[in-house]
């Protein structure tokens, strides 16, 4: 692992972290990864962090944001956390994130207090190990930020033509992290944004770097179901069943080494082509 890896992880983690202005409001920074603004998965994890910061006792479970407006990456992003009910098992939190005077983001949140119940998941599809697959740099990623890919099946979406709406990739951070649940937890809200949306392009031969393309997220939802450890291997296996309207859909599973369910994401984007 490079020095630049394990630097820009450790900001990733700082960023995080949060600053508490007031019992109910946080501040964040951002940091600038190529896109024209603040990256949707730095305000999902933030956003997260913020609202399990006033829970004691539950873990995250789901959340559902909406992304409102473009965020601005050289002004800070304050969180304002609602504290909708405390429950003996459930509790839930709204979210949103304000910059210049503006809401950007809103979200909810729900945490469970843990308990025995039944079990069952979907089998993991298959996929090479992490270790047979090269290093490679994904839509907007830097090769030196936080996260590291290892796609199944790399293509430079410039000039591979259309081609299913199915992508598999491997991911985990650059190094090791704290022993923290929840910050593997807003780990994985984070990079689990990156080259989503770019699954409902693939059937259109689009990308997000040509001309004339114009994708934004419009929300995007998670549910954390085991677990997990984002600083080891996870298998993110999407897809896109839909588009229609200048709006695609897209979902995703990802599992652990050992085949586990661990998380699922669904999100739906904007996709227009200006001719």
């Amino acid at each position: 692992m490079s020095t630049g890896r394990a630097e820009a992880l450790q900001s990733l983690v700082a960023q995080l972290q949060l600053e508490q202005l007031e019992k109910n409001l946080f501040r964040g920074t951002s940091t600038d990864i190529g896109a024209p603004a603040v990256f949707g998965g730095q305000v999902l994890g933030q956003a997260l962090m913020a609202a399990a910061r006033t829970v004691d006792g539950h873990a995250a479970h789901s959340l559902h944001g909406y992304f409102l407006r473009a965020g601005d990456k050289n002004a800070p992003i304050v969180y304002d956390v609602d504290r909708i009910r405390d429950g003996a098992s459930f509790t839930t939190r709204r979210v949103v994130a304000i910059q210049h005077g503006e809401p950007i983001f809103h979200m909810s949140a729900s945490f469970h207090r843990r308990e025995e119940g039944v079990s069952h998941q979907c089998a993991m599809p298959e996929a090479p190990p992490p270790d047979e697959l090269t290093p490679r740099a994904g839509p907007r990623v830097r090769v030196e930020g936080p996260i590291e890919f290892r796609y199944v099946d790399p293509r430079d979406p410039m000039t591979a033509g259309p081609r299913p709406p199915h992508n598999q990739l491997w991911l985990r951070t650059a190094d090791a992290l704290p022993d923290d649940p929840l910050l593997h937890q807003a780990m994985l809200a984070y990079a689990s944004d990156y080259s989503f949306m770019g699954v409902a392009m693939q059937p259109h031969g689009l990308a997000f770097q040509q001309p004339g393309v114009q994708g934004v997220s419009l929300d995007h939802a998670m549910w954390f179901h085991r677990d997990f450890r984002c600083d080891d291997w996870l298998l993110y296996d999407a897809d896109s069943p839909s588009a229609e309207h200048a709006r695609g859909f897209c979902r995703g599973a990802l599992f652990d080494r050992a085949g586990r369910l661990v998380a699922s994401v669904a999100q739906e984007g904007l996709i227009r082509v200006r001719r």
